[in-house]
């Protein structure tokens, strides 16, 4: 009696096809996806910082001035040695207790100088919040702050960030 043998799993030609399909749909696809993430990256930094503002808000009700640039968001988790501003301090203003990094492992940046030939009964500038984006230098092009630097053009990424954030 002949037996017949039965065909069990696929050829090599049979998976090379499949390989080949597969790599040209990730071909297509893949630089779609990557450029999502990215945008999702830059949002959550841009999310976080308008976070990081509003606990500075909140902080400038009890404090009635802004941290200044020394101090940074550390204010916002840590009472002043000052025992008479720590009976002020409310905090802290964020919770956990450490601060928020940027989507690509990098501290915030934080900026704060009155204006300059400012009285005290102006209003002095919001502090600067900023991340050095994805390339992790800070001045370069890509980074996300709620209001440009000193001497830098007011771009439409920072404006649109400083009008939803303030």
């Amino acid at each position: 009696m002949k037996r017949k043998r039965k065909r069990s799993g696929f050829t090599l030609l049979e998976l090379m096809i499949v390989l080949i399909i597969l790599v040209g749909l990730i071909a297509m696809v893949g630089p779609r996806l990557l450029g999502s993430q990215q945008k999702a990256d830059i949002r959550t930094a841009e999310v976080q910082i308008g976070n990081l503002a509003s606990a500075l808000k909140m902080y400038v009700v009890d404090m009635k001035v802004f941290p200044a640039t020394e101090d940074g968001l550390e204010a916002l988790l840590k009472a002043p040695d000052d025992e008479r501003l720590a009976r002020k301090w409310a905090g802290p203003y964020l919770d956990g207790s450490k601060l928020p990094i940027d989507p690509w492992g990098n501290d915030f940046v934080y900026e704060y100088d009155v204006a300059e030939g400012s009285s005290d009964t102006e209003r002095p500038d919001f502090p600067r919040i900023s991340s050095a984006g994805p390339d992790a230098q800070a001045g370069t092009d890509d980074d996300i702050a709620n209001r440009p630097a000193d001497g830098d053009e007011e771009t439409t990424e920072t404006m649109e960030m400083e009008t939803t954030t303030l």
